[in-house]
């Protein structure tokens, strides 16, 4: 997405143990909001203590459904079984972006988007899993709207670059007055 902006940027991936993180503020009862940010300030911050004077991007997102966070799939099992189970309700995507300079965060937001999915059949969704296992294997879910998984939802109220995972329009923004793009 960044690419597509025309925002010039390097990759630098954060090692943090997602699962624990994710486990420990479920215990502290976290709201899905709070564990969002908390997953991009952490990779951030871990990017940012190794390289003084960058401006780095952390992100993270979440999948909330009636309370539960669902993660990305284990196996088609696993994926097929969060699609039954988001079928035909509401669920919420909550995209974290955290900036840190010099060690210290300087800008963070958390996107939300509301979604809802049509009632899919069990053997559609099983025809789509097995067609788009490679993709969806790695997305909180077991979709992606940018893809055959926009046929999944009747509704969706939010951001397109959000449900992506990144909340695009308000990082450009922010990236625009600090100087670093033009206007």
């Amino acid at each position: 997405m960044l690419s597509n902006a025309g925002v010039p940027h390097v990759i630098i991936p954060a090692r943090i143990d997602e699962g624990m993180v994710k486990e420990a503020l479920r215990a502290e009862n976290a709201p899905p909001r709070d564990i969002a940010d908390t997953l991009a300030e952490m990779k951030a911050r871990k990017v940012s203590d190794k390289n003084p004077g960058s401006v780095v991007l952390g992100c993270d997102q979440v999948l909330d459904h009636r309370g539960e966070l669902l993660s990305k799939p284990a196996d088609q099992q696993d994926a097929l079984a969060q699609l039954q189970g988001l079928r035909n309700d509401r669920h919420t995507l909550l995209s974290a972006a955290v900036v840190y300079e010099d060690g210290k965060p300087v800008w963070r937001h958390v996107g939300v988007v509301r979604l809802r999915m049509h009632d899919a059949s069990d053997a559609y969704l099983q025809d789509y899993v097995a067609r788009n296992w490679d993709s969806i294997r790695h997305s909180v879910g077991a979709y992606k709207l940018e893809e055959e998984g926009v046929r999944l939802f009747s509704r969706i109220d939010g951001d397109y670059f959000t449900v992506l995972g990144l909340p695009l329009l308000e990082l450009l923004s922010y990236l625009t007055l600090r100087g670093d793009l033009p206007r």
